[in-house]
């Protein structure tokens, strides 16, 4: 009944038809993840959201864009469809804080990063939470573990490497402006100590400011999957949006700005994985 719906007690399915990610498989040691470039919203949620719900203002706007080049690679990806309003697929499926003791955004988020609320009524309760999990959250990861695994099997080895973004300023997470590359390792956990001097060689030399293990870390991905013990090695890549996109809203890749980054990350890519082969395999 529509009552029961506005308590937040449906299951939310996935509509018929709709894919939930996309995924390009190859036969190189990287798979590239992109859990927050979705945008789209169920059908049955539309309604109960707010219009900054609806929008999915906190979207890694148009990042599996700026890192189109990787279908012209050897590398496997898996691309989110759906909002991280609906489930945050960097989170852990049982909610824990990543960030104990810091502003951050949960399982399923309930206001903006700016501090909007999402739902004209009540958020999602348990059991709707629960439902998330299954039918959005399961299957990303059941895909990402299987690549990984199949990755190992040729390689020895296999590299993660979880693609973000977000606005440059946000006071709810940090102070200031953001720097323009921030990368996360769980504090050097997440992969061995080679892989990130190799990346650090490379970004020093960028013309981008940078910063390894600062107000990003990695989240729930890096540190779920980065098993350097069982040859599994991640790194998650926050950009600052305003290093590639347009300041109006809609967001829109600004070209001029995606050139340059791209040769950077082009750059980081082939990086990781002749580090990789180097020291891994």
């Amino acid at each position: 009944s529509q009552s029961s719906e506005r308590s937040g007690n449906l299951q939310t399915l996935p509509p018929a038809g709709i894919v939930i990610f996309e995924a390009g498989q190859k036969d190189g040691p990287l798979l590239v993840s992109f859990p927050h470039d979705g945008h789209e919203i169920p059908q049955e949620l539309v309604y109960r959201f707010t219009e900054a719900g609806q929008q999915s203002v906190d979207t890694d706007w148009h990042i599996a864009k700026l890192y189109e080049f990787i279908k012209d690679q050897p590398y496997s990806y898996i691309k989110a469809n759906y909002s991280r309003y609906v489930v945050d697929l960097n989170r852990p499926a049982d909610g824990a804080a990543l960030y104990p003791g810091k502003s951050e955004t949960s399982l399923c988020p309930v206001e903006s990063f700016d501090g909007r609320v999402l739902y004209e009524g009540p958020p999602p309760d348990q059991r709707e939470i629960r439902s998330r999990v299954e039918h959005y959250w399961e299957p990303y990861h059941d895909h990402l573990h299987r690549e990984l695994q199949r990755i190992t099997k040729i390689h020895g080895f296999a590299l993660l490497w979880d693609a973000h973004s977000i606005r440059g300023e946000v006071p709810k997470f940090f102070s200031g402006v953001l720097p323009q590359l921030n990368f996360g390792t769980a504090d050097g956990t997440s992969c061995i100590g080679a892989l990130e001097k190799a990346l650090l060689s490379t970004v020093g030399s960028s013309p981008f400011s940078y910063v390894f293990n600062g107000r990003f870390k990695g989240g729930y991905i890096t540190r779920r999957y980065g098993d350097p013990s069982n040859n599994i090695h991640a790194v998650q890549l926050e950009i600052n949006q305003q290093t590639y996109l347009e300041s109006e809203w809609p967001p829109k890749l600004s070209l001029s700005k995606a050139v340059l980054l791209r040769e950077t990350l082009v750059q980081l890519l082939d990086t990781l994985c002749i580090a990789g082969h180097q020291s891994i395999a």
